[in-house]
């Protein structure tokens, strides 16, 4: 995937002038045969941090190294003001670890104190305002702390990405749609550039792409991918040039930024000019790392974005659509075992999930546009669908939104897609999600979350987690699905 970044990671150790430098060396010589024991890439800054000077040599070496996620280890105690210092000139995804002790048969001249080094760190981050990632308990032997690097990787693309990511909006958001309507300027405070576009723009984004040499290329890969559930190969050429457009406009109109995401307006006047839906097209971005979201919901691509960048593979946009009728719960049978009823829903859209994401799909027409707009016709303007059972396996909820007032929120939910015929059309599965009848009515209700949610096609709730406090989202704005028996805040215990 060109747009999602790759994380280049550098370890830089420091040391108090008041402790052995020689205890910092040693130990993160340890944490890097760590590293490349579990085939984690990271470069090896040389120069160990004890004063502020330091810090200009380490960042240049940082620079040269071409690092963009940082770990600032702790060997030992640590000096609070340039191992703070080195985070906010590097000014990118730093994350803080510390060195356990090794053994009780050193604890004179061996002794490191890197326990106490690391509640000062933590204090002076706050002085200088630096969101670093610290992990869960960030203080471990060499083997602790690889696996605690690993785990700082997906969170570190996600932040890398967010900071050079511009999303380009494609029309206002649709009066009946006003839950996609929210406040923009959460996402430059958190480093994402926004490029806001009318819908005449993008039908000239079309037309310009008429004649485009590529056309007949992309048209020809859809056909490939299609197979024999191509039911409109005279609709290709008009996707293919409707994509050939998009990413030309991409490219484009990056400018400073290195990522771009689409939110894009798609009906009910896109159809009568532009001749289709553009649903297939949008998965075909989604599976190249570029969602597009519809209805112009901006954070809705954002969410999707981030959930691809977790994972390094395409992530979906759904609504959390319907509930699964009691019949076709009880016919499921073992497939859904450990599930209630309120556990499940499905979630449904018109047909945007790339094609490595379903269990089987076809180009279809979207039957609810149709009714609407060629009702007693055959499908014509309505076509251009990507329909298909979504794939069982695990999955993760997940979406960042502004409320009105311009505060961020998050949800995260790890679940699972089912191995259960949905029975209808659409790109479409049912979900499984521990106590989400409860989490649907006090976290997607009660904080006034719209009705997509991005999906991640693994368990991701971790890293998603970790993210969105790093950029910034107050801990009690980022929600969860209760286990039974664990009250949210407003939930009548009385129920």
């Amino acid at each position: 995937m060109n747009n999602v970044p790759e994380v280049k990671l550098g370890i830089v150790a420091v040391s108090r002038d008041c402790f052995p430098i020689e205890l910092s060396k040693k130990r993160k010589s340890e944490v890097l045969k760590a590293c490349a024991a579990k085939d984690i890439k990271i470069k090896n800054i040389p120069t160990v941090i004890e004063k502020e000077t330091d810090v200009l040599k380490a960042y240049e070496e940082i620079t040269n190294l071409k690092v963009n996620a940082l770990i600032v280890y702790l060997g030992n105690f640590g000096p609070e003001g340039p191992e703070t210092l080195i985070a906010q000139k590097f000014n990118g995804p730093v994350m803080f670890v510390a060195a356990a002790e090794e053994t009780g048969e050193n604890l004179i001249n061996g002794r490191g104190d890197a326990y106490c080094g690391m509640l000062n760190a933590s204090y002076n981050l706050a002085l200088r305002k630096i969101k670093a990632y610290i992990p869960e308990y960030p203080v471990g032997t060499p083997d602790d702390v690889a696996g605690m690097i690993k785990e700082f990787i997906p969170v570190a693309r996600i932040l890398v990405a967010i900071r050079k990511l511009k999303i380009f909006a494609f029309g206002p958001r649709p009066q009946d749609f006003l839950a996609c309507n929210a406040p923009i300027k959460p996402l430059y405070d958190i480093g994402v550039e926004v490029m806001e576009n009318s819908e005449l723009d993008l039908y000239d984004v079309f037309r310009s792409a008429e004649g485009n040499p590529k056309i007949r290329k992309v048209a020809a890969e859809m056909a490939q991918e299609l197979g024999k559930n191509n039911a409109y190969p005279d609709l290709l050429a008009k996707l293919a040039q409707f994509e050939v457009g998009l990413t030309k406009f991409m490219a484009d109109n990056l400018g400073a930024s290195q990522y771009g995401i689409f939110a894009n307006k798609c009906w009910p006047s896109f159809e009568k000019y532009f001749g289709f839906v553009p649903c297939y097209v949008n998965s075909r971005m989604a599976a190249k790392g570029i969602p597009v979201s519809c209805e112009v919901d901006i954070y809705g691509a954002l969410s999707e974005y981030i959930a691809t960048c977790a994972t390094e593979h395409p992530a979906t946009l759904l609504d959390i659509n319907n509930t699964v009728p009691r019949d076709m719960y009880e016919k499921a049978g073992k497939k859904a075992a450990g599930y209630q009823l309120n556990d499940l829903f499905m979630g449904f859209h018109c047909g945007n999930t790339c094609s490595e994401c379903l269990a089987g799909c076809s180009l279809k027409y979207q039957l609810i546009m149709h009714r609407l707009m060629e009702p007693g016709k055959a499908p014509d303007i309505t076509r251009g669908t990507l329909e298909g059972r979504i794939r069982p396996g695990d999955i993760t909820l997940f979406r960042l939104q502004s409320t009105a007032d311009a505060v961020l929120k998050s949800y995260i939910a790890d679940g699972e897609v089912l191995d259960v015929d949905p029975k209808s059309f659409g790109g479409i599965g049912i979900f499984a999600v521990k106590e989400m009848g409860r989490f649907y009515r006090h976290v997607l209700i009660e904080q006034r979350f719209p009705h997509h949610g991005a999906i991640a096609f693994k368990h991701s709730g971790k890293a998603l987690y970790d993210a969105m406090k790093t950029i910034g989202v107050c801990n009690c704005n980022i929600y969860y699905n209760h286990p039974k028996g664990v009250r949210y805040c407003g939930e009548n215990p009385f129920a």
